[in-house]
């Protein structure tokens, strides 16, 4: 952040400000095009580690028989995290915007570079209290060996008698056995001769034909969740739709009251503020009011979760296609139709069901994940687990991209007007909609039938076992 921010104060490093009344404008040097994109790629590297790793370190400082026996103290720390992070980009959209806006862009990135500092020297403040987990292998390296190993092994026979099989243990670890799901991996940690596969101190020989019973596990976890994995991609797909909602609310009334106008960019924000206010009502209001009901502490699954915030976001954009149909017949019947920013007599607060449903879709989804994730995978893919939001996220606004360039393709084939034209009001964006609805309920029954196919997750099993 401190190299772009640097961009902003020394003049060589940027072009010349254009001649306002020539209109002319210098393109940027070689030089300045490298500095900026370096500095660039900085950032998305530090905000890389610092994403796929703070839940994860966040939650091994909570113990993990604190969690067997309180279920709910991971949930509540996965939301206020997740509260925490739509809070700061708040912030973003509103404070830091308005010093860039109002008060230059040096002083406008210069306050996230101090943010930035206080951050870290915070981080190291609290060094010494903080419970730190030494990494003893590579993960990745031991997942590609038992995928090997289970190869190279393929022609072993498994019995149905696990007790019949000497499995490779890691030492100290409590897991024994491998579990009966996607057994042919098994065979990765099957001790075959025990003088030939096993040295003297315990360890395999050679660990890409014999893994450990922990290793196996650790790639099964990881296959397991990627059928529910993929059906988040599709709501990142909706999330990921940022210009229209843009176009669409400029061409509306964004007025409150005689003076004040909302900016059409800013109406995002009301999707991080449903985020904030569900967790916050979902924590203090229905938790209590439900547990009030059932006489007993009330407990809503991780999959429960990510299932409701699927179908908000199914009825998200589906309110957004019937809003723009409404929207772009009006703008017809004004005779706007050549004129894209022409400013229609339809207030822009038709706006808000959709973004606040895209806000309670997007909270009660990203938490339900990363606690899904999190609680399922081993101690030691905490990392791992979570990274997979993340990842989702940009999957499904790669795919975005593509499946709109492949409806404009379609779409204004034989001479039509495209329905996601840049005139919106010539589009059929309502259409378009209407087709993010249709994946997104294909979308809800794959996460049914995926969700059954995966079983009760670790803590239905442990509500069960509960006296």
């Amino acid at each position: 952040m401190f190299l772009f921010w640097l961009t902003s104060v020394i003049p060589q490093a940027r072009p010349p400000p254009c001649v306002n009344s020539n209109n002319i404008c210098r393109s940027a040097e070689m030089f300045q095009l490298f500095f900026l994109c370096f500095s660039l790629g900085i950032v998305a590297i530090g905000a890389g580690a610092v994403k796929s790793s703070s839940l994860a370190f966040g939650s091994d400082q909570l113990k993990r028989e604190v969690y067997q026996d309180n279920a709910r103290l991971m949930e509540r720390y996965f939301s206020w995290y997740y509260a925490s992070y739509a809070l700061s980009i708040l912030v973003a959209l509103t404070c830091l915007v308005y010093i860039q806006v109002n008060m230059g862009w040096a002083l406008g990135f210069g306050a996230p570079v101090l943010l930035m500092l206080f951050s870290t020297l915070l981080i190291y403040l609290g060094t010494p209290f903080y419970v730190k987990l030494k990494p003893k292998s590579s993960l990745i390296t031991g997942l590609f060996q038992v995928i090997v190993a289970s190869y190279r092994n393929r022609c072993l026979k498994l019995s149905s008698q696990s007790e019949d099989i000497q499995y490779h243990q890691k030492k100290g670890s409590t897991v024994v056995l491998p579990s009966e799901k996607l057994r042919f991996l098994n065979k990765a940690c099957i001790v075959q001769d025990p003088q030939l596969d096993l040295s003297p101190d315990g360890e395999a020989t050679d660990p890409w034909r014999l893994c450990t019973v922990d290793q196996v596990e650790e790639l099964k976890a990881l296959l397991k969740v990627v059928p529910i994995w993929l059906t988040g991609v599709v709501l990142s797909i909706n999330i990921s739709q940022n210009t229209f909602p843009v176009l669409q609310a400029n061409t509306m009334d964004r007025h409150i009251g005689s003076s004040f106008e909302i900016p059409a960019a800013s109406f995002g924000i009301f999707a991080v503020i449903s985020a904030i206010l569900w967790i916050v009502l979902y924590d203090y209001l229905i938790l209590p009011i439900a547990s009030k009901m059932t006489g007993k502490p009330a407990h809503f699954s991780t999959k429960e979760r990510m299932g409701f915030g699927l179908f908000l976001s199914f009825l998200s954009v589906l309110v957004v296609a019937v809003v723009e149909g409404v929207r772009r017949s009006i703008a017809i019947k004004e005779g706007y139709l050549d004129d894209p920013e022409g400013v229609i007599p339809m207030s822009a607060m038709w706006l808000l069901p959709q973004n606040s449903l895209t806000g309670f879709a997007e909270a009660l989804h990203a938490i339900g994940q990363n606690e899904f994730y999190i609680s399922e995978f081993p101690r030691s893919m905490s990392s791992v687990a979570a990274s997979l939001l993340g990842v989702g996220m940009g999957v499904g606004s790669l795919l975005a991209s593509s499946i709109m360039s492949t409806i404009d393709d379609l779409t204004k084939r034989g001479g039509e007007e495209s329905w996601v034209s840049s005139n919106i009001n010539k589009g059929h964006y309502d259409y378009y909609y209407l087709v993010l609805a249709g994946f997104s309920l294909v979308n809800i029954l794959c996460y049914i039938v995926c969700s059954k196919a995966y079983g009760p997750c670790k803590e239905e099993v442990m509500e069960e076992e509960k006296p």
